[in-house]
């Protein structure tokens, strides 16, 4: 199981070493803290963040917002895993007494998964909330935040499903980070070589390492 203890508290150590003006920073909802907010606002930055059971007294204000006299504002789609998924979105302005720092625009999201063997569909909401003023950022430009936000989720979903990476005894210096970027790059060599299932991918080039070679251009 992986251990997310220390997460929260690492979340402006991290960033402390990131110049943030201008810059737009995406997070799971374990991160959506008003100190983690006041923390990106004052550096500078803007914040985009999911918002779940740990925030409970804003996700009921964000459930209660008019969604339905809102006309849908962007539909993406994504395939992975064994599903396909589309995503409706809709955006609104907000008024101050929101129980979060600097929020100005709420997000519903509507996620529909189709799972490609069973057929099995299957539907959740999320919401998000941003510092990010209607003028600065767009519908179709949170929609493109939050899709670029859950496949920096899904790299790492892979990496640790696939290459187990969270129960990899490397730890000590910057053998984790080497061995993460060499995670990256084989995944997305393989993505080049046209694979949608990473597993898949991985099994067939173990038992078959001159096809990686030669992916790679490499001769014996």
């Amino acid at each position: 199981m992986q251990d997310t203890r220390n997460e929260i508290p690492a979340f402006a150590p991290l960033l402390d070493r990131i110049a943030l003006r201008g810059v737009v920073v995406t997070a799971d909802a374990m991160h959506t803290q008003r100190a983690h907010a006041e923390h990106v606002i004052t550096a500078g930055g803007h914040y985009l963040l999911v918002v779940k059971g740990n925030q409970k007294k804003l996700r009921k204000q964000l459930r209660r917002l008019p969604w339905r006299d809102i006309p849908l504002q962007a539909r993406t789609t994504g395939a992975g895993h064994g599903r396909r998924e589309v995503r409706r979105l809709k955006v609104c302005t907000v008024q101050t007494g929101l129980l979060f720092p600097y929020a100005v625009q709420a997000m519903e999201i509507k996620r529909r998964r189709t799972h490609r063997k069973t057929g099995k569909v299957e539907t959740k909401t999320v919401y998000a909330v941003t510092s990010l003023p209607p003028e600065q950022a767009s519908p179709a430009r949170l929609a493109e935040l939050m899709q670029d936000h859950w496949s920096v989720e899904a790299l790492h979903h892979i990496r640790d499903v696939t290459y187990r990476e969270d129960a990899s005894r490397i730890r000590t210096g910057t053998a984790p980070r080497a061995m993460a970027t060499l995670r990256n790059l084989a995944i997305g060599l393989m993505r080049q070589a046209g694979w949608t299932n990473i597993a898949a991918a991985a099994d067939h080039y173990r038992s078959r390492p001159q096809h990686a070679t030669a992916m790679l251009r490499l001769t014996a």
